[in-house]
């Protein structure tokens, strides 16, 4: 660290060696060496051992990387407290703060934090990787809000952070304790009562109750040797105020004046941090294509994901001059620093203490940053740098240029130039900035009498979206007499262009013209042709983008008339429906409720317990396969994959890798030393390609080096030589080319189809497709493994985040030509899995044993999310062709029924997943006469795997699809097809299995009486009635879902327990934990057995070499089966205590285990427990391949944005019969979690591959390939009430004390928002007479929603029966 000279002359500030570059973390002070300016501040805190800040994305998408960073600022004289995305964020820039990570509020040694504790207890942790980031999310808020914050403010907060596993509810029930309605109610003295039969009163309702004892301050002495922490209070400078042991801001922070900053990294990168303009303006002359940065988060997504490497990097957050926030007179001069939450802090002030007219800009900005990106982007991402990146998506640019913002552009000479907004953008990421200058400021003028700016949005998905198409609108009337005219117009558009976009002739056609319907007819047809995008534009989506067009203006339109006529009761002519197409959108707080009995088993099995690792992972202390500490000799790997779908290799050269620092080798085929052959099923594929390669992403060879970040840069300089060969990229390509996986068709049959078809009895035969695309697992926490030899290299020892360790054993063992027993495969926990980790991570351990047995040294391969999406297979997308015969009455007679799902290029467990969805292709209903074939297509994708629910949702869904066109062609509701063809006790299923304990009736009864069904449905089509533009739908879905694994051999489960003089009891069993609460089960149902507390019951971890060759963790059968080997086990123990504690009365389980050992008594025992009576013949077509099933029914209520396609869910209903719940709350839990992610699958999430419905993806290239294009359920897609009841008094005969499996039975029912959104459609299109059945695929996004209501916006587009492209 030093003065930077450049031919002897001295550039910048000479930096005194005693002024250290330094940070705090967690209360403790730390020196910043030079040499770290590649660094992020999540790379510099895991190096640190706070491994509870996780990388989950890399792209500040998914909120797991949250830490809190606090600052003091000089100009509000106070210290401000803000949540950010420790992944983007650049190490230096965070020089001279205090960070706050999950580890520095709370620990089980300290005790916990009452955020971490709440969250722990109120069941909002599963798989735990995504809790340290809500955790600090939500302690940021506390931390910088003075008042109490809003039910609102809660759920803004967390907008940022992304949950896999809970379905969200929990977590805002959680942290809804601190919405506080009176402050006293959280003082000591207020929440403590000498009556001992007082109740505490809720700071959130101000009700008696209990949440007291889960929200109170651990009051335990911490030592003099931690960090000092505050009493409670609120301090302008700290912002204490929920805890009695808040980390304070370091005094030395306080005093301590920045200084400039000049520090280096590798690869010849400067970092630059001056403290005046005039610095920033010689540094940008001295270095002209230095990057200015702030807050990182365009140049952080550059440099990881696009390898771009930028030399020179200039922070220009400390620079005055750039950090105005100035209100003026006629306007708001914006600093380009200015962060936007600084700025809507301002903006927020403008509008309270203006009049209204002059903030009509303000306000559009206000509404349209709330839903800009997550608050921790919004915490640190500045003005000038979302304009400057001049994204033609930007939310914000079409705003400044409608609003007629002036941009002040400075040069290095000091010169200043003022800019209108409208002329700055000149062409995709191009602006009007030469390479000296700078932007300077911002100047957003107020607004006038008569003139108004509007937003408009619409995206994947209402959060922390970028947007398909944005808006800035702009009009400036006068009145005359009882008329208005416009005096002057502006219409910008984003995501429609390279550039954001004016509708210049429409705003020359608008000019002049009265305000009137005719008017706006006119203007519509102008901009029809005005803004015309390419069919082949980036993004594809045009028809939806040109309606989108006509939608906003018209919205636009709506607006500023209804405003006019609230004002001055002029008339326009407007009809009282079409008001809710412009009313703002005004989210209420969501509300759960829950409904069980907990029938008590022992002393555990029925009772709610809370996780077991709950604690550890609300504090950020449990640890997941990235977080082991690396072995000093250790060596990072990355993968080398093929860069065509298709493709044989002619030559592999690394000589430009081997340039590379810290390289230390690269390994293909030639290097396995055992089978280059693997596949979980068949082995069909190679380990590392050797002359073919059949996808995008295969793996060809893997480089290792000293550092990831050099295994990265190695990686990418392996130059591999191809010729391409023809590509089948899609299902239909498949079917046309006839690609097939070998020996993969299935065939089911039972009665006559034929027949049935032409013997007259059916009323109407019908035919259609269902299209059903794919789904990324999203697990949070990525695919790792740490590898290493032990015993000069004869055995071999990993720790990976898988549901097989089986499997990674069983693949490493047979590339290293080792023997199994030899192998040893461990894993702690997962970070999610969801069937994305029963097979396709297995190929990854794989790859990194050879290096590691080559050169018998650790290696770690964890992957990014970029690479973990492309490689590493999703849910199959499917293809379904019915033809379905029925009565008059809507009984169905006969279906016919071919399906094909997308394999990939090999066949993984794709065929599985087919005969699940064959299966499952009846859902609940009898049909008498069934045929049905199914095919497995090869396609040069990567291979598809399991995934919740293993085809069944698939095969439903193609079922419901056809039930519901059965009554859209009776003219009668779906519910009444659906209820009046159920299946009944001792129905004969079409694959031969007898229906038994079939509970699908009081399911639905249950249901209808819940949701008020009747009441519902007519309330909705009052709605409709009343609305044109917004329209409600409901829909009632059952679901019927078979338990066990339908290759036989596969249901069978081991168990270890051993039980200890002490009396606590270590439990090893060959199940995974990732969330679902396995673990926590088990240990219930053996602290049962045994007649103990659960906290007397430890289960570590999975290993191979305490539980052999145990099945994958799938199939929803775990509990059940590792369960009872779990009881299998603790039965053989006490059949051994039971003379022993016959002989004497022992005072307690540890009494009696010490007196067993003092006998010689084995206290340890191996239980096994394989499924019974199961079995299926394909041969035949007959037997019965589920143990039981798990039956429920979901009740949805959505409403819909017909202009837009934007939707939320009003309301959902499920009942599940889950038999006798061994832990109520966790099964609570897995359907709340389960519906969330099939909503995802249903109506959100869509996987775009380069397929001939993507032409501007290259082929074969996965497009959505991070949180950034990819959109999981926020917290805000959940439903505004959320109700889950458990069927009670229904045991299971079939399984372990009487309970039923829960993971995967939920998903499916979230088709119910599915239909209730197509329920709304229909409502929609009837008012342009397009009624009966319609085609809608899934996913049902905006775009599908948009398009199928079918209305004079999208007409000159797309006529009523368009379907948008989908991948399949």
């Amino acid at each position: 660290m030093g003065p930077l000279r450049e031919n002897g002359e001295l550039l910048f500030f000479p930096i005194k060696n005693e002024e250290e570059a330094i940070i705090f973390v967690n209360g403790k002070r730390l020196v910043l060496n030079d040499g770290l300016a590649h660094l992020t501040l999540l790379e510099y805190l895991r190096g640190l051992g706070l491994t509870g800040t996780k990388l989950g994305c890399g792209e500040g998408g998914c909120g797991a990387c949250t830490v809190m960073l606090s600052c003091y600022n000089t100009v509000k004289q106070r210290t401000v407290h803000r949540a950010i995305n420790a992944c983007l964020a650049p190490l230096y820039s965070v020089e001279g703060m205090h960070v706050i990570t999950v580890e520095g509020i709370g620990n089980q040694h300290q005790g916990l934090h009452p955020v971490q504790e709440t969250l722990c207890n109120s069941h909002g942790s599963q798989c735990g990787f995504c809790t340290p980031g809500f955790v600090m999310s939500m302690y940021a808020l506390l931390r910088s809000s003075k008042e109490p914050p809003s039910h609102e403010q809660i759920e803004e907060s967390l907008a940022g952070n992304l949950c896999r596993c809970t379905g969200y509810r929990p977590i805002l029930d959680a942290f809804r304790i601190f919405a506080k309605t009176d402050n006293t109610l959280y003082s000591y003295n207020a929440s403590t009562n000498t009556s001992g039969d007082a109740k505490v009163i809720c700071p959130s309702t101000g009700k008696p109750c209990d949440c007291g004892e889960r929200v109170g301050n651990d009051s335990k002495d911490i030592g003099t040797s931690h960090p000092v922490y505050k009493p409670l209070s609120f301090s302008e400078v700290d912002g204490s105020f929920y805890g009695n042991r808040e980390l304070i801001f370091p005094p030395e922070l306080l005093s301590r004046k920045p200084h400039p900053l000049y520090l280096t990294g590798p690869r010849g990168m400067s970092w630059f941090r001056p403290l005046n303009l005039q610095d920033v303006l010689d540094l940008k002359s001295r270095f002209p294509d230095a990057k200015l940065v702030i807050g990182n988060t365009e140049v952080g997504i550059e440099t990881r994901f696009k390898s771009i490497h930028y030399q020179v990097l200039i922070a220009a957050t400390h620079v005055p001059e750039l950090n105005i926030l100035r209100v003026k007179e006629d306007g708001l001069e914006i600093g380009a620093s200015v962060t936007l939450t600084e700025l809507v802090d301002t903006l927020k002030q403008c509008i309270a203490q203006r009049d209204a007219h002059e903030t009509s800009a303000c306000s559009s900005f206000v509404e349209q940053l709330r839903w800009f990106a997550g608050i921790q982007i919004r915490n640190f991402a500045s003005v000038g740098g979302n304009i400057c990146t001049a994204s033609p998506i930007s939310d914000l640019n079409p705003l400044w240029m409608a609003a007629r913002a002036q941009f002040n552009i400075i040069d290095c000479k000091g010169s200043v130039r003022t800019v209108f907004a409208r002329e700055f953008f000149k062409g995709y990421r191009k602006v009007d900035l030469r390479h000296d200058e700078i932007l300077l400021s911002v100047f957003l003028p107020f607004t006038r009498q008569g003139e108004y700016v509007k937003e408009f949005k619409q995206a994947h998905r209402r959060d922390d979206d970028i947007a398909l198409v944005n808006a800035g609108m702009r009009v400036f009337l006068e009145q005359k007499d009882d008329a208005w005219s416009i005096v002057d117009a502006s219409l910008v558009y984003g995501g429609v262009a390279p550039v954001s976009l004016s509708a210049v002739k429409t705003e020359v056609f608008l000019k002049g013209k009265p305000w009137t319907l005719q008017t706006l007819q006119g203007a519509l047809q102008v901009l029809q042709h005005d803004i015309i995008i390419a069919e082949n534009a980036p993004g594809g989506m045009v028809e939806f983008r040109q309606s989108l067009t006509r939608s906003f203006f018209f919205k636009f339109f709506l607006c500023i008339s209804y405003n006019i006529q609230q004002k001055t009761q002029v008339l326009l002519g407007l009809p009282n429906s079409y008001k809710s197409a412009v009313d703002p959108y005004k989210r209420p707080s969501s509300k759960g409720v829950q409904s069980y009995e907990c029938p008590l088993n022992g002393t555990a099995v029925g009772l709610p317990v809370v996780h077991l690792s709950a604690k550890l992972q609300v504090t950020g202390e449990a640890e997941y396969a990235d977080d082991i500490p690396m072995p000093s000799n250790g060596l990072h790997a990355a993968l080398v994959l093929s860069k065509k779908p298709h493709a044989r290799i002619h030559s592999l050269d690394d000589s430009a890798a081997k340039a590379v620092p810290g390289f230390q080798g690269f390994f293909t085929a030639k290097d396995v030393p055992g089978g280059n052959d693997i596949g979980p099923t068949v082995n069909d594929e190679e380990l590392f390609a050797s002359e073919l390669v059949t996808c995008v992403g295969q793996v060809i060879g893997i480089v290792v080096a000293d550092t990831y970040e050099n295994a990265k840069i190695a990686s990418k300089m392996i130059q591999v030589e191809y010729e391409e060969l023809p590509a089948v990229l899609c299902i239909r390509d498949a079917l046309r080319a006839g690609s097939f996986h070998p020996n993969s068709e299935r065939f089911l049959q039972e009665g006559d189809v034929d027949k049935c078809f032409s013997s007259g009895i059916c009323y109407k035969i019908i035919d259609g497709e269902v299209q059903i695309g794919g789904q990324e697992h999203f697990y949070l926490e990525p695919n790792s493994t740490l590898i290493w030899t032990a015993d000069g290299g004869n055995e071999v020892h990993m720790i990976s985040s898988t549901q097989a360790p089986q499997k990674h054993q069983k693949y490493v063992s047979h590339v290293l030509g080792l023997p199994m027993n030899k192998v040893v495969c461990k894993t702690k926990r997962l970070g999610g899995g969801f069937g994305g980790k029963e097979t396709r991570s297995a190929f990854i351990a794989a790859a990194a044993a050879v290096p590691c047995y080559l050169l018998r040294r650790p290696i770690r391969i964890t992957l990014d999310r970029d690479i973990d999406m492309m490689i590493t297979g999703q849910r199959h997308a499917f293809l379904g062709k019915y033809k379905v015969g029925f009565s008059q009455e809507g009984k169905i007679l006969a279906l016919d029924l071919e399906i094909y799902n997308n394999g990939g290029n090999s066949l993984d467990l794709s065929f599985s997943v087919l005969e699940r969805a064959i299966f499952h292709s009846d859902n609940v209903y009898e049909i008498q006469n069934v045929r049905i074939k199914g095919n497995v297509c090869f396609t040069n994708l990567p291979s598809h795997t399991a995934f919740r629910g293993f085809g069944g949702p698939q095969g439903m869904l193609i079922t419901e699809n056809w039930i519901e066109h059965i009554a859209r062609v009776l003219g009668k509701r779906p519910e009444e097809i659906r209820e009046f063809n159920f299946q009944k006790e001792g129905y004969v299923l079409h694959y031969g299995q007898k229906l038994e304990q079939c509970r699908l009736q009081q399911v639905f009864n249950e249901l209808k009486e819940s949701c008020d069904f009747d009441t519902s449905r007519k309330e909705v089509d009052k709605f409709n009635s009343l609305n044109r533009w917004k329209k409600r739908g409901v829909a009632m879905v059952p679901t019927k879902f078979g338990i066990s694994f339908t290759t036989k051999f596969m249901n069978q489960a081991g168990a270890l327990v051993q039980v200890y003089t002490d009396g606590t009891v270590l439990l090893t069993h060959g199940g995974v934990e990732m969330g679902q609460g396995l673990h926590t089960k088990v240990a219930q149902i053996a602290a049962s057995a045994l007649g103990i507390p659960v906290n007397s019951i430890f289960i570590s971890e999975t290993s191979t070499d305490k539980v052999p060759n145990a099945s994958p963790t799938a199939a929803s059968a775990s509990s059940d089966m590792y369960g009872a080997a779990v009881l299998d086990a603790c039965e053989q123990i006490k059949s051994r205590m039971a003379p022993v504690a016959a002989k004497n009365r022992h005072t307690s389980f540890s009494e009696l285990a010490q007196a067993c050992h003092m006998e010689r008594i084995d206290l340890s025992a191996h239980g096994f427990h394989a499924t019974p009576d199961i079995g299926f013949d394909w041969r035949c077509g007959k037997g019965k391949p589920f143990n039981y099933f798990t039956f429920g029914a979901a009740f949805a209520e959505v409403e819909v944005d017909t202009l837009t396609g934007d939707f939320h869910l009003r309301e959902v209903d499920i009942v599940m019969d889950l038999g006798n719940s061994l832990n109520p709350a966790i099964d609570i839990g897995q359907v709340e979690g389960a519906f969330i992610q099939g909503l995802g699958w249903c109506v959100l999430e869509e996987v775009k591959w380069g397929d001939p419905a993507h032409q501007y993806v290259r082929p074969g290239h996965l497009f959505t390939q991070g949180p950034g294009t990819y959109k999981l359920p926020t917290v805000n897609d959940i439903p505004l009430k959320f109700k889950v009841s458990l069927l009670k008094g229904a045991p299971n005969q079939r399984a372990i004390h009487s309970s039923k499996a829960v993971g995967e039975p939920p998903l499916f029912l979230a088709s119910a928002a599915f239909f209730a959104i197509k329920d709304a459609i229909l409502a929609a299109r009837k008012e342009t007479g397009h009624e009966g059945w319609f085609v809608l695929d899934s996913p049902a996004t905006p775009e599908r929603i948009r398009m199928a209501c079918a209305d004079e916006f999208t007409q000159p587009f797309a006529d009523s029966k368009f379907r948008p492209k989908l991948s399949v």
